[in-house]
């Protein structure tokens, strides 16, 4: 496949419930956006903005080589952030954007480029990534999205339960994992074209949605395509709590960015 051209939104508000502050929060001496900033960056992205809402995230950025929006603080969700993102930076509907999160200092490079690049060959609005499921505990988390694929590759839904439900292996011991997998996790990370970004932040929340707190459903509910790939490298947890920062700084001292 050539080399699919596209930009990199990272959505960055500073009031976060769990970890308030989190862009900002120090992560080897440097800001935690810094990291997610330069992984983005690596993936050899045209452009990289972040949208934030707050002056302190844009001036620790300020020598990163990365673009800022500065948006409302009243965006309820990153996808809202985006599409004034996406205005203020005046892409045409054809760009393809990726969504990066910005609590994710370890994306790999080729996770950001497969998002772009699935979106272009399969010709969907949406894209997106899974991976495989390794254990039970994952598999009933409901911390951890799983998801189900159509043959073609699109997604069929995504839930915080187990799908699919292993009728017989359940009704049997719900504590080892079933097989005839694999389960599929889902991996945060979104790509859509500038157009249908803008589209998508203007539908109101989908029933579906607002059950399962899952923004992607919204897509979905309303017949729109989520193309689905498998992530080429592993993506390590991205950074919700205190504990989680601290899982990355072991991380990082051990050579794993």
């Amino acid at each position: 496949m050539n080399a699919v051209d596209f930009v990199v939104a990272i959505p960055a508000r500073h009031a976060a419930s769990r970890l308030p502050g989190k862009p900002l929060r120090l992560l080897g001496g440097e800001p935690l956006v810094l990291h997610v900033a330069r992984r983005a960056l690596a993936a050899g992205a045209r452009e990289v903005w972040v949208a934030t809402d707050d002056a302190r995230i844009a001036d620790a950025l300020a020598a990163s080589g990365v673009r800022i929006a500065m948006t409302a603080a009243s965006h309820v969700s990153g996808t809202d952030r985006l599409a004034e993102c996406a205005a203020q930076a005046g892409w045409s509907d054809d760009t393809v954007v990726v969504n990066l999160q910005g609590d994710e200092p370890f994306a790999p490079a080729a996770g950001i480029r497969a998002v772009a690049e699935t979106l272009v060959a399969s010709g969907a609005p949406m894209s997106t990534l899974a991976t495989a499921i390794d254990g039970i505990a994952a598999l009933l988390d409901p911390n951890a999205v799983k998801l189900v694929r159509a043959g073609n590759g699109d997604a069929l839904y995504f839930s915080r339960a187990p799908i699919p439900w292993p009728r017989d292996a359940f009704a049997q011991d719900r504590h080892t994992m079933p097989a005839g997998g694999p389960w599929l996790r889902h991996i945060g990370i979104y790509g859509y074209r500038a157009g249908f970004l803008k589209q998508f932040a203007a539908l109101p929340p989908s029933p579906l949605e607002r059950i399962e707190s899952l923004e992607q459903l919204r897509a979905l509910e309303a017949g729109h395509r989520i193309a689905v790939a498998i992530t080429p490298a592993a993506f390590p947890p991205g950074i919700d709590t205190p504990e989680d920062l601290q899982r990355a700084e072991r991380y990082l001292a051990t050579g794993g960015a």
